[in-house]
């Protein structure tokens, strides 16, 4: 008797081996049997699939898991990822400090450097010294260059996903339209001396947005998180995937018109980030006499308990409430997540004030306002986990096992 036809993979055809990779990763087949319940496919062709999947290092086998026919017998074997047959290098740059790190496939730090580096230095020096942080990185974590698969990298402003480049970004100076992915692959190259890897670019508040969900909040269809520093953005995740819009301007909030006067970095008046970002509230405050020249200054007057920052930053956060209630009502999200150097107490109050006063409840009636659960690692993880789901997604793993000879 022959096998049932297998039912067809994302690809239209049958379940290929990256089919078989992406439901044992997401958990939904983990043994043999269940691969053959989920793809229709016979069990040889299972068999004959995941033995690809074995020889690249790809799968391991786990423990037994429960017995699988209800008349007993020995226990099925559990499939898993394995991860480490390879690393992944992720960067987060904002406008005057940047962090790097070695990340396991599944999300593991296993080495992270973060320090001073000033994103007005232009595109050629920024990322030919995240080259080298990442030589030494890599030696810190004790892996070789060549287990590296790929490296991921969020920047403050809009990326075409399609390109990796930035598009008429306001706060990078030199940076529109640049070879991004190109250029930090060549200082990977220069420095580890490594063949080049694929480069993965997108901008901060999306991957903010995509490791907290992961890690935080797997379960939630609509996910939004707003990152308030130098300048304001937001990061929307539906359904498991980043929602960029269609050429990566989705999320931009803080260029929407609030009414002030105030004149904002992208050359327009009455921004939101022109009024409301931990930028805007440092000059309210240098005005005041209180040292402040970043959004990280506020951060930490605000950690001190400075009273006046507290009061600034509650204002800031009504601002933005008011600009929030019309982003949750249009997406109607499960969490909103509260992100950056203004992601404090008095911010957050001044955000549910006028959020809960503006949207309808039906809008707010199921929703979470939270803040960060990852902190500054956020965007590493976020930036980490867009290359592990490229690079492993059906399509291109099926492509990359070719490349592999298996």
């Amino acid at each position: 008797m022959t096998g049932r036809p297998g039912r067809t993979g994302k690809g239209g055809g049958q379940a290929s081996a990256g089919d078989l990779l992406e439901l044992v990763r997401n958990g939904r087949a983990v043994t043999r049997g269940a691969l053959q319940q989920a793809t229709g496919l016979s069990r040889a062709t299972v068999g004959h699939r995941l033995d690809r999947l074995f020889r690249a290092g790809w799968l391991r086998e786990g423990a037994g898991g429960p017995v699988e026919s209800p008349l007993g017998g020995r226990p099925s074997i559990t499939l898993e990822f394995d991860d480490s047959h390879a690393v992944v290098l992720a960067a987060d740059l904002e406008t005057r400090h940047a962090r790097a790190a070695v990340l396991s496939l599944t999300g593991e730090l296993l080495a992270e450097h973060s320090g001073t580096l000033v994103i007005q230095d232009g595109p050629e020096a920024v990322l030919g010294e995240l080259g080298h942080w990442f030589a030494e990185l890599l030696e810190k974590a004790g892996h070789r260059a060549t287990e590296v698969c790929g490296i991921g990298l969020a920047v403050p402003g809009p990326v075409d996903s399609e390109t990796g480049r930035v598009v008429q970004p306001p706060i990078m100076p030199g940076w529109d339209g640049y070879d991004i992915r190109g250029r930090l692959a060549r200082a990977f190259t220069e420095h580890t001396g490594a063949p080049a890897v694929p480069v993965l670019v997108d901008n901060d508040a999306n991957l903010l947005a995509y490791g907290e969900q992961r890690t935080g909040y797997p379960d939630c269809s609509a996910f939004v998180l707003v990152k308030v520093s130098t300048g304001i953005g937001a990061g929307v995740v539906v359904d498991g995937s980043i929602y960029r819009g269609v050429d990566g301007g989705a999320g931009d909030i803080g260029h929407i018109r609030v009414g002030a006067e105030a004149q904002c970095r992208c050359g327009s008046y009455g921004c939101l980030a022109a009024v409301a970002s931990g930028g805007a509230v440092a000059r309210r405050l240098a005005e005041a006499g209180v040292p402040a020249a970043s959004g990280s200054d506020v951060r930490d007057l605000l950690a001190s308990g400075h009273p006046q920052a507290a009061a600034l930053a509650r204002e800031a956060g009504r601002m933005v409430g008011d600009v929030l209630a019309t982003v949750v009502t249009l997406l109607n999200p499960g969490v909103l997540m509260i992100a950056g150097d203004l992601a404090g107490t008095p911010f957050l109050t001044g955000v549910r004030e006028l959020l809960y006063q503006r949207a309808l409840p039906r809008s707010t009636a199921h929703l979470d306002v939270v803040t960060s659960r990852l902190g500054e690692r956020a965007g590493l993880i976020g930036a980490g986990a867009l290359v592990v789901e490229h690079l492993y997604a059906p399509q291109r793993a099926e492509e990359r096992l070719l490349a592999l000879g298996v």
